[in-house]
């Protein structure tokens, strides 16, 4: 096909994430993608400010990522995980449990990080299942909390400001908690966490966990929080006998500036999920890695085993290009990169306030948030951004950041200053 048909047959058959068919929004065409740079069908440039939702956090077409992919692919590209096993996955989990903070020990692998989400979940019942607690088999999530589209995952994220309250009669129901109040550098209050204290003091005979993404609130509000209220959190699991399940896909991988974002409240779960950044953007991949503890507990109840397995879980070309992207960032300078880009966005985004359509502007590690009064006008604002030649995608009331780790400060100066001519413009606003 050429890059017409390409492009009718797209409009006509495929349907993108979260759009409608019949009032399709714009796609253009990426022919390229190299570094930080998006090369569009008709050779328009455009610099990436999303990491491909969050997960290429070295750009694209890095040699040494490559090289991994094709060395891989030489050998084998798949097998069955079960009762085989095969070199790149035993050195990934060995990478990830050292890691991430014990007492996390025992890695599930996962096609992607909702799957991930499941896994936990399921782990999480079917331990309260062995543990001689039927009875624990709901969860306490957060409001404004996204935790992916599958039909687990959407319990658990926000039923009512989130992208899923429509589902609502056909998924478990699920406790929530009001949304952490303390921004990330204010002062704590208890108060602020009164709610979800009542909340498990009422229902932790049924609660199986709570589960919560640390720090950062993503898709469902892209809100940064006190560290305080996950050690809280923490200490009240540990109290009521409830586990704590981390979801840490958006901000694993040192995008908040921490390696993972449970470190700013220097906590560990019982369950943590990791994925988006784990191979680089490259390939699907997700991990769920738990405590000998939980693991135990599952492997000695009925019916003995965990019941999950994902066809193409520990995928031999997934895992060894996460094993080079993990070596890739853990040697590079990417605190200092973080910083930097954190200093610039903070720096860089503040003229936004100026306008009268911006109700906030957040910024914390590599992440810049600008929040509107309105929600954008999609095809208007994408349109625009792309004519400047940046590539960003905002979401209801939301334009934020969230470059590759190798931008430049021309780069993200570019990728900012678009940002600030657009909070400008009303037409762009609903």
């Amino acid at each position: 096909m050429n890059n017409r048909e390409i492009s009718d047959f797209d409009r006509k058959h495929l349907w993108h994430p979260y759009t409608s068919m019949s009032r399709p929004l714009p796609v253009y065409q990426v022919r390229e993608a190299h570094g930080v740079m998006l090369e569009l069908s008709d050779g328009r440039q455009l610099i990436d400010g999303m990491s491909s939702w969050w997960a290429a956090i070295h750009g694209y077409n890095h040699p040494v990522l490559n090289a991994a992919l094709l060395r891989q692919s030489d050998k084998m590209a798949h097998i069955m995980f079960g009762g085989l096993t095969h070199a790149p996955a035993v050195e990934l989990a060995a990478k990830l449990i050292q890691l991430t903070p014990a007492p996390l020990d025992k890695l599930f692998f996962a096609d992607s990080g909702s799957v991930s989400i499941e896994v936990a979940m399921k782990m999480a019942c079917q331990y309260a299942i062995a543990n001689g607690q039927p009875e624990k088999q709901r969860f306490l999530s957060l409001r404004h909390g996204y935790h992916g589209d599958t039909t687990g995952a959407m319990s658990l994220s926000d039923p009512v400001n989130g992208m899923h309250h429509i589902f609502q009669p056909l998924i478990q129901q699920q406790f929530f908690t009001t949304a952490p109040q303390a921004k990330f550098n204010a002062p704590w209050r208890d108060e602020y966490f009164h709610d979800a204290e009542e909340i498990i003091k009422q229902h932790h005979q049924q609660l199986a966990a709570v589960v919560l993404e640390p720090i950062v609130q993503g898709a469902g509000g892209m809100r940064f929080y006190h560290p305080q209220y996950l050690q809280r959190m923490r200490q009240l699991c540990d109290k009521f006998d409830i586990l704590l399940i981390c979801d840490e896909i958006a901000t694993g991988f040192g995008r908040t500036g921490k390696l993972f974002a449970i470190e700013y409240a220097a906590v560990a779960p019982d369950i943590l999920c990791l994925g988006k950044a784990l191979t680089g953007g490259y390939m699907t991949l997700a991990a769920t890695l738990t405590t000998d503890k939980v693991a135990t507990v599952i492997s000695d109840g009925q019916p003995g085993v965990f019941m999950h397995g994902p066809t193409f879980m520990g995928n031999p070309l997934a895992c060894a290009v996460a094993n080079a992207s993990i070596e890739l960032l853990i040697s590079s300078p990417w605190q200092q990169r973080i910083k930097a880009i954190e200093k610039q966005l903070q720096r860089e985004l503040a003229p936004c306030r100026d306008s009268e359509l911006v109700a906030d502007v957040r910024t914390l590690g590599a992440i810049g948030v600008v929040e509107t009064k309105k929600p954008v006008r999609m095809a208007e604002i994408t349109r625009f951004f792309v004519d400047n030649g940046v590539w960003i995608r905002p979401f209801g009331k939301l334009i934020y950041l969230m470059p590759p780790y190798i931008i430049t400060a021309e780069e993200l100066q570019q990728l900012t200053a678009t940002i600030v001519q657009a909070v400008k413009k009303e037409n762009f606003f609903q």
